[in-house]
């Protein structure tokens, strides 16, 4: 994923919220991306783990139309 993508997160035991990358920080244990949702439009911070599926909270958007 890149910064301006369309991704979707998951969090606290909702559906999985739609936003975008606003940046993408890297780390030896995943990635940290700032994404601007609804609530959050200056950007909120997920972090996705290198080696855990159950770590993984943001994830591209994929569109209806494909």
């Amino acid at each position: 994923m890149k910064v301006n993508d369309l991704v979707t997160v998951k969090t606290d035991g909702g559906p999985r919220r739609e936003g975008k990358v606003l940046e993408i920080e890297e780390f030896y244990e995943g990635v940290m991306y700032l994404v601007s949702l609804e609530d959050y439009p200056a950007g909120i911070w997920f972090f996705n783990e290198t080696d855990s599926k159950d770590g993984t909270f943001v994830e591209p958007r994929v569109s209806s139309k494909e």
